[in-house]
């Protein structure tokens, strides 16, 4: 169970949407979490990505890196 507080304009919206569709609030904060929880990790991610490169405890690799890599030169 999870319990937040929220703005009262956002709480008003989404309290006339639950009524105006006859659905529930929670019907909807899930729906908003599930449609966004993946890009916040997404974005959560490349940060931490950025600042392993920015440190150096990781590199970044050029195109004709990978392709030399992985046999795919012209």
């Amino acid at each position: 169970m999870l319990a937040i507080r929220l703005p009262t304009d956002i709480e008003q919206r989404l309290d006339a949407l639950a009524k105006a569709t006859g659905r529930s609030k929670s019907f909807y904060v899930r729906e908003a979490l599930l449609e966004h929880l993946d890009d916040l990790e997404d974005v959560y991610l490349a940060e931490r990505r950025l600042e392993d490169i920015r440190t150096g405890r990781a590199r970044t690799y050029s195109l004709e890196e990978v392709e030399r890599e992985l046999g795919l030169e012209d």
